[in-house]
Protein backbone atom coordinates (compact mmCIF):
# COMPACT_ATOMS: atom_id res chain seq x y z
CA UNK A 1 0.00 0.00 0.00
CA UNK A 2 1.24 3.44 -0.93
CA UNK A 3 0.57 6.40 1.35
CA UNK A 4 -1.95 7.95 -1.07
CA UNK A 5 -3.70 4.70 -1.98
CA UNK A 6 -7.37 4.87 -0.98
CA UNK A 7 -8.80 1.60 -2.22
CA UNK A 8 -7.53 -1.63 -3.73
CA UNK A 9 -8.65 -5.18 -4.51
CA UNK A 10 -6.61 -8.34 -4.06
CA UNK A 11 -7.30 -11.30 -6.38
CA UNK A 12 -11.01 -10.42 -6.33
CA UNK A 13 -13.11 -13.25 -7.79
CA UNK A 14 -16.72 -14.40 -7.97
CA UNK A 15 -18.41 -17.35 -9.66
CA UNK A 16 -22.06 -17.78 -10.57
CA UNK A 17 -23.08 -21.40 -11.12
CA UNK A 18 -19.58 -22.36 -12.21
CA UNK A 19 -19.10 -19.29 -14.41
CA UNK A 20 -16.16 -17.17 -13.30
CA UNK A 21 -17.55 -13.64 -13.68
CA UNK A 22 -14.62 -11.83 -12.02
CA UNK A 23 -11.27 -13.59 -12.17
CA UNK A 24 -8.57 -12.56 -9.65
CA UNK A 25 -8.85 -8.86 -10.44
CA UNK A 26 -6.38 -6.50 -8.78
CA UNK A 27 -7.08 -2.80 -9.14
CA UNK A 28 -6.40 0.26 -7.04
CA UNK A 29 -7.19 3.95 -6.89
CA UNK A 30 -5.33 6.79 -5.23
CA UNK A 31 -6.65 9.82 -3.40
CA UNK A 32 -8.18 12.30 -5.85
CA UNK A 33 -7.81 10.03 -8.88
CA UNK A 34 -10.41 9.27 -11.56
CA UNK A 35 -10.12 5.68 -12.77
CA UNK A 36 -11.89 4.58 -15.95
CA UNK A 37 -13.09 0.96 -16.00
CA UNK A 38 -13.81 -0.32 -19.51
CA UNK A 39 -14.60 -3.58 -21.26
CA UNK A 40 -17.19 -5.21 -23.52
CA UNK A 41 -20.64 -6.15 -22.21
CA UNK A 42 -20.35 -8.98 -19.70
CA UNK A 43 -16.70 -8.28 -18.87
CA UNK A 44 -17.37 -7.88 -15.14
CA UNK A 45 -17.42 -4.10 -14.63
CA UNK A 46 -20.77 -3.77 -12.83
CA UNK A 47 -20.12 -7.05 -11.00
CA UNK A 48 -17.00 -5.48 -9.47
CA UNK A 49 -19.11 -2.53 -8.31
CA UNK A 50 -21.58 -4.98 -6.75
CA UNK A 51 -18.72 -6.76 -4.96
CA UNK A 52 -17.10 -3.67 -3.48
CA UNK A 53 -20.45 -2.24 -2.30
CA UNK A 54 -21.45 -5.45 -0.53
CA UNK A 55 -24.29 -6.50 -2.85
CA UNK A 56 -22.31 -9.63 -3.79
CA UNK A 57 -19.86 -11.57 -1.62
CA UNK A 58 -16.62 -12.58 -3.35
CA UNK A 59 -15.95 -16.27 -3.91
CA UNK A 60 -12.32 -15.49 -3.10
CA UNK A 61 -10.01 -12.52 -2.72
CA UNK A 62 -10.41 -9.35 -0.70
CA UNK A 63 -10.81 -5.58 -1.03
CA UNK A 64 -9.54 -2.77 1.16
CA UNK A 65 -10.61 0.81 1.83
CA UNK A 66 -8.32 3.13 3.80
CA UNK A 67 -6.27 0.10 4.79
CA UNK A 68 -9.25 -1.84 6.17
CA UNK A 69 -10.66 -5.02 4.66
CA UNK A 70 -14.38 -4.63 3.91
CA UNK A 71 -14.87 -8.28 3.02
CA UNK A 72 -18.21 -9.53 4.35
CA UNK A 73 -19.46 -6.08 5.39
CA UNK A 74 -23.11 -5.32 4.53
CA UNK A 75 -23.89 -2.56 2.00
CA UNK A 76 -25.04 -0.01 4.59
CA UNK A 77 -21.80 -0.38 6.56
CA UNK A 78 -19.66 -0.03 3.43
CA UNK A 79 -21.64 3.12 2.54
CA UNK A 80 -20.97 4.54 6.00
CA UNK A 81 -17.26 3.85 5.58
CA UNK A 82 -17.27 6.21 2.59
CA UNK A 83 -18.09 4.31 -0.64
CA UNK A 84 -21.14 5.43 -2.64
CA UNK A 85 -22.40 4.49 -6.10
CA UNK A 86 -24.88 5.08 -8.86
CA UNK A 87 -26.52 2.37 -10.96
CA UNK A 88 -26.91 1.66 -14.68
CA UNK A 89 -30.68 1.72 -14.24
CA UNK A 90 -31.84 4.78 -12.32
CA UNK A 91 -33.13 4.20 -8.79
CA UNK A 92 -34.52 7.69 -8.31
CA UNK A 93 -38.00 8.15 -6.85
CA UNK A 94 -39.58 9.81 -9.88
CA UNK A 95 -42.65 11.10 -8.03
CA UNK A 96 -40.58 12.84 -5.36
CA UNK A 97 -38.90 16.22 -5.78
CA UNK A 98 -35.26 16.75 -6.69
CA UNK A 99 -34.57 17.97 -3.16
CA UNK A 100 -36.25 14.99 -1.51
CA UNK A 101 -34.31 12.54 -3.68
CA UNK A 102 -31.02 14.11 -2.60
CA UNK A 103 -32.20 14.17 1.01
CA UNK A 104 -32.92 10.42 0.81
CA UNK A 105 -29.24 9.92 0.01
CA UNK A 106 -28.36 11.19 3.48
CA UNK A 107 -30.32 8.50 5.30
CA UNK A 108 -27.24 6.51 6.36
CA UNK A 109 -25.87 9.64 8.05
CA UNK A 110 -29.01 10.39 10.06
CA UNK A 111 -28.66 10.10 13.83
CA UNK A 112 -32.20 10.86 14.98
CA UNK A 113 -35.19 8.84 13.78
CA UNK A 114 -38.24 7.10 15.29
CA UNK A 115 -37.63 7.57 19.02
CA UNK A 116 -36.53 11.18 18.54
CA UNK A 117 -39.56 11.91 16.36
CA UNK A 118 -41.68 11.14 19.43
CA UNK A 119 -39.61 12.30 22.38
CA UNK A 120 -36.99 14.72 21.04
CA UNK A 121 -38.62 16.39 18.07
CA UNK A 122 -36.36 19.42 18.20
CA UNK A 123 -33.25 17.35 17.49
CA UNK A 124 -34.91 15.61 14.55
CA UNK A 125 -36.22 18.91 13.16
CA UNK A 126 -32.76 20.47 13.41
CA UNK A 127 -31.20 17.54 11.56
CA UNK A 128 -33.83 17.65 8.83
CA UNK A 129 -33.30 21.40 8.40
CA UNK A 130 -29.54 20.93 8.22
CA UNK A 131 -29.95 18.10 5.73
CA UNK A 132 -32.11 20.19 3.43
CA UNK A 133 -29.57 23.02 3.60
CA UNK A 134 -26.78 20.60 2.66
CA UNK A 135 -28.90 19.27 -0.20
CA UNK A 136 -29.41 22.78 -1.57
CA UNK A 137 -25.67 23.41 -1.29
CA UNK A 138 -24.83 20.19 -3.12
CA UNK A 139 -27.26 20.96 -5.94
CA UNK A 140 -25.73 24.41 -6.26
CA UNK A 141 -22.18 23.09 -6.50
CA UNK A 142 -23.12 20.38 -9.01
CA UNK A 143 -25.24 22.48 -11.35
CA UNK A 144 -27.01 25.71 -10.43
CA UNK A 145 -29.86 24.96 -12.85
CA UNK A 146 -30.89 22.15 -10.51
CA UNK A 147 -31.65 24.69 -7.78
CA UNK A 148 -34.48 26.12 -9.91
CA UNK A 149 -35.86 22.59 -10.28
CA UNK A 150 -35.41 21.61 -6.60
CA UNK A 151 -39.16 21.44 -5.96
CA UNK A 152 -40.06 19.64 -9.19
CA UNK A 153 -40.63 15.88 -9.37
CA UNK A 154 -37.59 14.11 -10.80
CA UNK A 155 -39.82 12.38 -13.36
CA UNK A 156 -40.40 15.77 -15.03
CA UNK A 157 -36.68 16.35 -15.69
CA UNK A 158 -34.68 15.50 -18.83
CA UNK A 159 -32.32 12.53 -18.72
CA UNK A 160 -29.16 14.56 -18.07
CA UNK A 161 -30.72 16.28 -15.04
CA UNK A 162 -31.93 12.94 -13.66
CA UNK A 163 -28.35 11.68 -13.85
CA UNK A 164 -27.14 14.81 -12.11
CA UNK A 165 -29.66 14.26 -9.31
CA UNK A 166 -28.61 10.62 -9.00
CA UNK A 167 -24.97 11.62 -8.61
CA UNK A 168 -25.97 14.32 -6.10
CA UNK A 169 -27.85 11.69 -4.11
CA UNK A 170 -24.74 9.49 -4.00
CA UNK A 171 -22.63 12.52 -3.03
CA UNK A 172 -25.03 13.26 -0.17
CA UNK A 173 -23.38 10.38 1.70
CA UNK A 174 -20.16 12.45 1.70
CA UNK A 175 -18.18 9.55 0.21
CA UNK A 176 -14.44 9.41 -0.32
CA UNK A 177 -14.88 6.94 -3.19
CA UNK A 178 -17.68 7.40 -5.75
CA UNK A 179 -18.55 4.61 -8.20
CA UNK A 180 -20.35 5.82 -11.35
CA UNK A 181 -21.98 3.11 -13.47
CA UNK A 182 -22.68 4.33 -17.02
CA UNK A 183 -23.57 7.90 -15.97
CA UNK A 184 -23.88 9.15 -19.57
CA UNK A 185 -26.19 6.38 -20.81
CA UNK A 186 -28.86 7.73 -23.17
CA UNK A 187 -27.24 11.14 -23.62
CA UNK A 188 -26.15 12.92 -26.77
CA UNK A 189 -22.51 14.13 -27.12
CA UNK A 190 -23.30 17.66 -25.89
CA UNK A 191 -25.05 16.32 -22.77
CA UNK A 192 -22.20 13.88 -22.10
CA UNK A 193 -19.64 16.68 -22.29
CA UNK A 194 -21.71 18.85 -19.92
CA UNK A 195 -22.08 16.00 -17.42
CA UNK A 196 -18.35 15.27 -17.45
CA UNK A 197 -17.62 18.93 -16.71
CA UNK A 198 -20.07 18.78 -13.79
CA UNK A 199 -18.43 15.63 -12.42
CA UNK A 200 -14.97 17.22 -12.61
CA UNK A 201 -16.29 20.32 -10.84
CA UNK A 202 -17.85 18.25 -8.06
CA UNK A 203 -14.60 16.33 -7.59
CA UNK A 204 -12.62 19.54 -7.26
CA UNK A 205 -15.15 21.01 -4.82
CA UNK A 206 -15.20 17.83 -2.73
CA UNK A 207 -11.60 17.85 -1.51
CA UNK A 208 -10.38 15.44 -4.16
CA UNK A 209 -12.91 12.65 -3.94
CA UNK A 210 -11.77 9.54 -5.85
CA UNK A 211 -14.00 8.25 -8.66
CA UNK A 212 -14.22 4.96 -10.54
CA UNK A 213 -16.30 5.39 -13.68
CA UNK A 214 -17.68 2.59 -15.87
CA UNK A 215 -18.43 3.81 -19.37
CA UNK A 216 -18.91 2.39 -22.86
CA UNK A 217 -18.29 5.75 -24.51
CA UNK A 218 -14.55 6.10 -25.06
CA UNK A 219 -14.81 9.87 -25.52
CA UNK A 220 -16.00 10.09 -21.92
CA UNK A 221 -13.21 7.81 -20.68
CA UNK A 222 -10.55 9.73 -22.61
CA UNK A 223 -11.86 13.07 -21.34
CA UNK A 224 -12.25 12.37 -17.65
CA UNK A 225 -9.94 9.50 -16.63
CA UNK A 226 -6.47 9.86 -15.13
CA UNK A 227 -5.89 6.13 -15.65
CA UNK A 228 -7.78 3.28 -17.33
CA UNK A 229 -8.24 -0.42 -16.52
CA UNK A 230 -9.65 -2.73 -19.20
CA UNK A 231 -11.47 -5.99 -18.46
CA UNK A 232 -12.53 -8.93 -20.62
CA UNK A 233 -14.25 -12.12 -19.48
CA UNK A 234 -13.76 -11.01 -15.87
CA UNK A 235 -9.97 -10.58 -16.19
CA UNK A 236 -7.87 -7.43 -16.21
CA UNK A 237 -6.21 -7.29 -19.62
CA UNK A 238 -4.64 -3.83 -19.62
CA UNK A 239 -3.89 -0.84 -17.39
CA UNK A 240 -2.36 2.58 -17.98
CA UNK A 241 -3.14 5.86 -19.67
CA UNK A 242 -6.05 6.00 -22.13
CA UNK A 243 -3.60 6.08 -25.04
CA UNK A 244 -1.72 3.05 -23.76
CA UNK A 245 -4.84 1.01 -23.11
CA UNK A 246 -6.64 2.02 -26.30
CA UNK A 247 -3.67 0.84 -28.41
CA UNK A 248 -3.25 -2.43 -26.50
CA UNK A 249 -3.74 -5.35 -28.96
CA UNK A 250 -5.72 -7.45 -26.47
CA UNK A 251 -8.07 -4.52 -25.77
CA UNK A 252 -8.56 -3.87 -29.50
CA UNK A 253 -9.37 -7.53 -30.04
CA UNK A 254 -11.83 -7.58 -27.11
CA UNK A 255 -13.76 -4.63 -28.53
CA UNK A 256 -13.31 -4.97 -32.27
CA UNK A 257 -12.12 -8.47 -33.08
CA UNK A 258 -8.73 -9.56 -34.37
CA UNK A 259 -8.78 -7.05 -37.21
CA UNK A 260 -9.60 -4.07 -34.95
CA UNK A 261 -7.49 -0.93 -34.78
CA UNK A 262 -7.10 1.50 -31.88
CA UNK A 263 -10.29 2.68 -30.15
Amino acid sequence: MHNNQLFWTQDLSISFGGLLAVDRVALDISLGEILGLIGPNGSGKTTIFNLVTGIYTPTSGDFFFRGESLLGKPPHEIARKGIARTFQISRLCLDLSVLDNVFIGMHERQKHWLVDSIFRRGLLADEVAQGREEAFSLLSVFNKDLLDAAGKPVGALPQIDRRRVEICRAMAMEPKLLLLDEPSAGMNPEEMAALMEDIKKVQQESEGISIIIVEHDMTVIRTISDRVVALNYGRKIAEGSFEEVSHNPEVREAYLGKRGHSL
